[in-house]
């Protein structure tokens, strides 16, 4: 492509794109941006990218914008179970001795599809984990996955894909989970579909980990083919954020072209036949004995699926599990400033802070046993009832949310993040007329406050972030069908 435009507005145009956007776009790549961008000013009903590129300038890019100049940039582009040794590895060395530790206590497990683009990805780990426990809807699973693009997500959540999302997965995978569609569609079953939760989040601009997003505590992040796209200063910071986001043991997947000493120094990389893990570990170092063999194939014939049990593989059986740690630090030893924070603010407050540490830990028993104590210091702070409610909807008690939630609502009226996190437990269980009704009441009260205003208890999410996030959920519900006349 021969460039239109001069080098210093191309300049311009890709500084500000990474500070919007986290996308890079160093000098050597500038064709593929004014590529991009050519195509996206199409969309934006511009003539052409010589007056897109000033219009785009002129301020800052809102959500929707965002969301096709990222639908124009990124590369759209994969498949089930893409990078199958990494499926083997999770499968066979990974999750196992997690399922297998939790399975007689909290039976809890938190995966996290970062740029999920259109679901393959975060549908593979369902699957995955519909094979590893049988009974997971006995569970708390949360799969959920995240991307930058709005279409994407759409095309996501509808679960209905083509042929070319199925090379190199194995038949018998397609034969299990998915049904045949007109037109050479395959549609996900429904159970494996509820298993994942889509969500817009911005990695360069959002805030994470946050109790308010489900960010926080995750045991397993998937971080494939993003990196690439961000400057080394701000990959540094976001492996940092997504390092902040992973419990203590647990895991960081990224592709193995993306694999780095340096990038992910904060974690020990623990080497598998094919693929290379990130696993976090804080105080002691890993045990010896991360040599791993050959890994079985993931690949089985419809009428001979191998059974997988809940257990460690043969060769931890009989010993405790491999990547075993000691318990996580108790929050004053986490954060010493805690024991003065307590003294130097109010009793309340200094209880709801420790109960968020505790939530981040994962020690999500011990977090609510804070904010009853939070609640039991001061019944009139919206904010106790609230934090409840994300910690307790954490734990899959949904009804106990709900009511934390509604607690807070009484006491305050226009508490906004308390109607958003009403409407996307209405959309959880399938009630998308009453979550939309909550949505709408959140965007009127978010109207009175200035769009760059954070938020109380968002973690520094501001109004107009809050709107635009709205906003998109609201666009991606399904419409109910026009009456036949």
């Amino acid at each position: 492509m021969r460039p239109t435009l001069p080098h210093p507005l191309l300049s311009r145009l890709s500084e500000f794109l990474a500070a919007q956007t986290g996308l890079h776009f160093p000098k050597e790549r500038w064709d593929d941006l004014e590529r991009g961008v050519a195509a996206a000013a199409r969309e934006f009903g511009m003539p052409g990218i010589e007056a897109c590129v000033p219009w785009l300038l002129s301020a800052p890019l809102t959500h929707s914008q965002i969301g096709i100049l990222a639908s124009h940039l990124t590369v759209g582009e994969t498949y089930f179970f893409r990078d199958r040794k990494s499926f083997e590895a999770l499968e066979q060395y990974v999750l196992p001795p997690l399922i297998h530790s939790r399975r007689d206590s909290e039976r809890r497990l938190r995966i996290w599809s970062a740029g999920c683009c259109t679901g393959e990805e975060p549908y593979s780990i369902a699957m995955l984990i519909d094979r590893l426990i049988p009974d997971h809807r006995e569970w708390n699973v949360t799969i959920l996955a995240t991307d930058i693009n709005p279409s994407f997500l759409r095309k996501a959540a509808q679960g209905a894909y083509g042929e070319w999302s199925f090379r190199d997965t194995p038949d018998w995978i397609r034969e299990r989970y998915f049904t045949k569609r007109g037109g050479g569609r395959f549609e996900i079953h429904p159970h494996i579909r509820k298993m994942v939760t889509f969500s817009y989040l911005n990695l360069a601009d959002d805030v994470y980990p946050s109790l308010s997003n489900n960010t926080n505590a995750m045991d397993v992040i998937f971080c494939r083919n993003v990196l690439m796209y961000f400057t080394a200063e701000r990959a540094e910071k976001f492996v940092d954020k997504l390092r902040q986001a992973t419990l203590n043991g647990g895991w960081l997947i990224v592709s193995p072209a993306e694999t780095s000493n340096k990038l992910f120094s904060g974690f020990s990389p623990v080497v598998f036949t094919g693929a290379i893990f990130y696993r976090k570990v804080t105080g002691d170092a890993l045990p010896a004995g991360n040599d791993c063999p050959p890994l079985p194939a993931v690949a089985a014939p419809a009428e001979a699926i191998p059974p997988i049990a809940p257990v460690t593989p043969l060769e931890l059986r009989g010993k405790p599990p491999l990547f075993s740690l000691p318990d996580a630090p108790r929050p004053e030893a986490a954060c010493p400033a805690l024991g003065a924070m307590v003294q130097e603010r109010d009793e309340t407050n200094a209880l709801c802070a420790t109960a968020r540490l505790r939530a981040n830990q994962g020690r999500l028993v011990e977090a609510v046993e804070w904010c009853e104590k939070a609640i039991a210091s001061d019944k009139l702070n919206p904010q106790s009832h609230y934090l409840l409610a994300a910690i307790r909807q954490e734990l899959g008690q949904s009804g106990a949310a709900e009511q934390s939630l509604k607690r807070a609502l009484y006491i305050d009226p226009d508490f906004m993040l308390a109607y958003f996190a009403l409407g996307n437990l209405r959309l959880s269980q399938g009630r998308n007329r009453e979550g939309e009704r909550h949505f709408r009441r959140a965007l009127v009260l978010l109207q009175k406050h200035p769009q760059d205003e954070p938020l109380p208890e968002s973690d520094g999410l501001t109004a107009g972030r809050l709107v635009e996030i709205i906003t998109s959920i609201l666009s991606s519900l399904p419409q109910p069908a026009a009456a036949s006349v």
